[in-house]
């Protein structure tokens, strides 16, 4: 899918499609979104962070989104909002649609299920027994869907996705190239020396307007589903373990891995490369941030970090092997406090 560009509104046709207040001009017309520091005539910009605020005096954009607070210091046609930044979100949405730029049912594609006319599906497309698909459904070359499965309306699978039989895809979803939904979770039972697979016979289910990164996968339970919940975005390679459930509208940035029946609430956020162990229960509205290993529950809301300050090698050798003793010296302070008392 690709923007078609030059696509043009005017102050009042956007305002009446996404709300807000326009101040100025109304019939100002733009058809491009560029940065506060370099918009120039035809373009609309933002204003999300205060501290760029001094740049409003120099901007040449033909419109600027921003604040109540803000409205006085650009005397050109703007637009006011309470969230400039997820304004601007939506105004490029409008100012580049998109097109999945193929439609109907390629000749190589494989089909074992009756699909929707609305359908777009790619090259060398395999779709499997008892596939469900919804209007608008478009699946890029390569991709790969098992029997069982359902995909809601106007979902998009991007190049080489594979969703493993009887997984459940909302609708509004985006899969980027090369995830995998529903792969065997990782379950060993140990034999003495050996380990004897335990069948993964769950599934998993996406909710609605979901976005998963390239290169991610999200395993499938081994008894019950691993559950992805509404509006989450996970980013590109993340791993969510088998029997995991993502709260709704939760945001799991890259390399972040999850590991197996951790249960996340609503809007948590995780920063690149977060480690969370396993059999853990998070909070609705947590903050993990990046790097950051997460080894208990967490229960009460807020931001949490464990990752050490970046210093040199040799101080945090040295640094490492102090806090290796730590333990030793608790215990002698507790010792000389017994003997004190």
């Amino acid at each position: 899918m690709a923007g078609l560009g030059e696509t043009s509104y005017t102050l009042a046709d956007i305002a009446a499609q996404l709300g807000g207040d326009v101040l100025g001009d109304p019939q100002t017309r733009v058809s491009r979104v560029a940065p506060l520091v370099s918009a120039a005539e035809g373009e609309i910009t933002f204003l999300a962070n205060p501290k760029f605020r001094s740049q409003l005096a120099n901007c040449k954009a033909s419109a600027v989104i921003l604040r109540q607070d803000a409205a006085d210091e650009f005397s050109g046609a703007r637009i006011v909002t309470g969230n400039p930044y997820a304004y601007y979100a939506r105004v490029t949405a409008l100012l580049n649609p998109q097109s999945v730029g193929f439609n109907g049912v390629h000749a190589s594609a494989v089909l074992e299920s009756a699909v929707p006319a609305s359908v777009a599906i790619g090259p060398n497309v395999v779709i499997g027994h008892g596939v469900t698909l919804g209007e608008n459904v478009a699946i890029h070359a390569g991709c790969v869907i098992g029997d069982g499965v359902c995909i809601g309306d106007g979902s998009v699978l991007y190049p080489n996705v594979v969703v493993y039989y009887g997984c459940r895809i909302g609708h509004g979803c985006i899969l980027h190239s090369g995830a995998v939904i529903g792969a065997d979770g990782f379950g060993f039972a140990p034999d003495g020396q050996s380990w004897v697979k335990i069948p993964q016979i769950g599934g998993v289910v996406i909710g609605n307007d979901v976005e998963i990164g390239a290169n991610t996968t999200v395993d499938r339970g081994a008894l019950e589903d691993t559950v992805v919940g509404d509006g989450c975005k996970i980013d590109n390679l993340v791993h969510v373990g088998h029997n995991c459930r993502i709260g709704a509208n939760s945001v799991l940035a890259g390399c972040t891995g999850v590991a197996g029946s951790t249960v996340f609430g609503e809007h948590c956020i995780v920063g690149g490369a977060g480690m969370i162990s396993g059999h853990l229960n998070i909070v609705g509205d947590t903050t993990i941030s990046g790097g950051s290993t997460v080894m208990k529950s967490i229960m009460k809301p807020g931001v949490y970090t464990s990752v050490q300050p970046l210093d040199t090698h040799e101080d945090w050798l040295r640094n490492a092997s102090h806090i290796r003793r730590l333990a030793k010296l608790a215990d002698r302070v507790a010792e000389l406090e017994k003997k004190l008392k």
